[in-house]
């Protein structure tokens, strides 16, 4: 691993802890304005101060946030289906590597979808992404996608997030669920867990705690963030859980107190 590649992936991971706060906002490039993304910056950037990365597509890192902010990115790269469509999550490649580097990105991300009828495209534009990203120094995240027939066991998720690893991938994304641990001792990279849909906050904050416990290095959390009640007070919430160890009671404290002084 060359020295861009390191340096990227601790802009990422923060070394001091090893963990991470990934704030995902890229919902729009299937779901379109998506709730509580209408104007994106409006929502997104007050919460940029509190997050260690920020996952959006290249439309909206251009419209949206202004160049002059300094945070690392992880730009979504593939797509091409949307909430509406019969395949939902059948991705391809929708950005190139070049492009990334023009907007001097700390990663890229890319979904694969084990199990479903067109798995072997997802984790081929995956190889193909991580080929490309090797020349630029650029690591990858691998989102392990779930189908809405598809079960987030850790039968599943464990298969998932070894394929990724095995095919190259230096980060994972994938769901937290029950035996997780099975799911981080079987996958060789760090991994992250999806916030997923929103849930009430001190569910949210207590799943992202338990994920740590047992061997998660961070979160990439949207809508239980953006959605929030306060989203200022539940990011601040998160990274207490991340890199301050607060227990999750801690964390909803935190959150409650702010929520009260947003009314």
């Amino acid at each position: 691993m060359d020295w861009g590649m390191k340096n990227r992936i601790a802009r990422i991971i923060k070394p001091d802890t090893g963990h991470t706060v990934m704030l995902a906002v890229d919902h729009g490039y299937f779901m379109g304005p998506t709730s509580g993304l209408e104007q994106l910056d409006k929502t997104v950037n007050p919460l940029l101060p509190y997050a260690d990365t920020l996952m959006l597509t290249r439309g909206a890192l251009r419209n949206y946030i202004p160049p002059d902010t300094d945070i690392p990115i992880v730009l979504r790269v593939s797509g091409g289906t949307s909430i509406i469509g019969n395949e939902l999550l059948h991705e391809g490649i929708v950005a190139s590597m070049l492009d990334a580097v023009r907007l001097n990105v700390a990663g890229v991300a890319f979904s694969i979808m084990v199990g479903a009828s067109f798995e072997r495209d997802t984790l081929l534009g995956l190889t193909r992404v991580i080929d490309e990203a090797e020349n630029y120094g650029i690591p990858v995240l691998a989102v392990t996608a779930v189908g809405k027939d598809m079960v987030k066991d850790a039968r599943y998720l464990s298969l998932a997030s070894r394929m990724a690893a095995e095919l190259g991938t230096h980060i994972v994304k994938t769901y937290f669920c029950k035996g997780f641990e099975k799911v981080v001792e079987t996958c060789p990279v760090p991994i992250v867990i999806a916030g997923g849909k929103k849930m009430p906050e001190k569910e949210a904050l207590t799943m992202a705690y338990d994920a740590l416990q047992m061997g998660a290095i961070g979160v990439d959390m949207g809508r239980n963030i953006f959605q929030s009640t306060s989203p200022i007070s539940m990011i601040k919430a998160v990274r207490s859980i991340v890199h301050e160890d607060a227990t999750p009671d801690e964390a909803y404290e935190i959150f409650i107190r702010g929520n009260k002084k947003s009314r």
